[in-house]
């Protein structure tokens, strides 16, 4: 098996396109001038002397291009990576090598909707938002195929990665602590880490890495939907009861340092089961006047 010999991107230091353009300007006005002159006095040496100018004019024409900002172009000669000119400008070179035009600016890619599984195995629906640019111009041409292509594969791989090592939610499994929708910072540091060694051989750089979509596929939403609301239910509940006795047991002790009356057990019990259901009871109350005794 051929050893792969990875690219690496290179300063190519371009003529001023400036200079050359004056170059050619004179060329050009070299050649009209013999050629007008030879026509007039019937001088074919003039004439021919015109030819090769012209010739040298026109070939000269093609090694022009012009860099914008945050552009690059990787100089390639007879299929011999020359370097690649970073800085905006306008530039001549050998007209026979080609330019190839690669973006330097940072680049969005919006993942489409994937279906995967959890870390509990629970069907998912999950999509991430990825910001990159090109890092190394030689190895985003010359060692992958479609650079932009491979980023978006290699981000969809990532994802699946990073969502089967992670539960949707709490109380889900105990072998991790974070969860793809309660530490959302953690999963895309995780996820830009993923997806850097990946792209790294092809000279991309993660800037950011997100989750722009997460919810339970949609055959089990309305099962896990019940679950979320139960478990709602069940905390506001708790912190109701914990609350109400908090309450319970700061009116006994008031009621018994002021001395306002003096409690029996039994009449203790009574009051703390109605303050509860006071506290507790999700209706308004409907007091009842009692005009007897307690006991009666």
């Amino acid at each position: 098996m051929q050893t792969r010999n990875p690219s690496k991107e290179t300063a190519f230091h371009a003529f001023s396109g400036a200079a050359m353009l004056v170059f050619e300007l004179l060329l050009f006005a070299g050649a009209l001038t013999l050629l007008i002159h030879g026509g007039k006095n019937q001088d074919p040496f003039q004439i021919l002397a015109a030819i090769p100018l012209f010739l040298t004019f026109i070939l000269c024409l093609p090694g022009f291009f012009i860099v914008e900002p945050n552009m690059g172009r990787a100089i390639v000669l007879v299929g011999r990576y020359r370097g690649t000119v970073r800085a905006s400008g306008f530039y001549w070179t050998n007209p026979f090598t080609s330019k190839k035009k690669i973006s330097l600016r940072a680049h969005n890619l919006n993942g489409k909707t994937l279906k995967v599984n959890d870390l509990a195995g629970n069907p998912i629906e999950i999509a991430v938002v990825v910001v990159w640019q090109v890092h190394d111009s030689a190895q985003a041409l010359f060692d992958v195929e479609e650079f932009e292509h491979f980023v978006e594969v290699q981000a969809e791989a990532a994802v699946r990665l990073v969502a089967s090592r992670h539960p949707y939610d709490d109380g889900q499994s105990s072998e991790v602590e974070t969860t793809l929708r309660g530490s959302a910072d953690a999963v895309a540091a995780e996820l830009s880490r993923e997806l850097q060694l990946r792209i790294e051989l092809a000279g991309i750089q993660v800037l950011e890495a997100r989750l722009s979509h997460l919810a339970y596929a949609q055959e089990i939403a309305h099962a896990m939907l019940q679950r979320q609301q139960a478990g709602a239910i069940i905390a506001a509940r708790t912190r109701i009861v914990d609350g109400a006795v908090g309450m319970v047991e700061m009116a006994l002790e008031r009621l018994n340092e002021s001395k306002i009356v003096d409690l029996d057990p039994e009449r203790r019990a009574t009051l703390v089961g109605n303050l509860l259901v006071v506290l507790c009871g999700q209706q308004s109350v409907s007091p009842v006047l009692n005009t007897g005794g307690l006991y009666s």
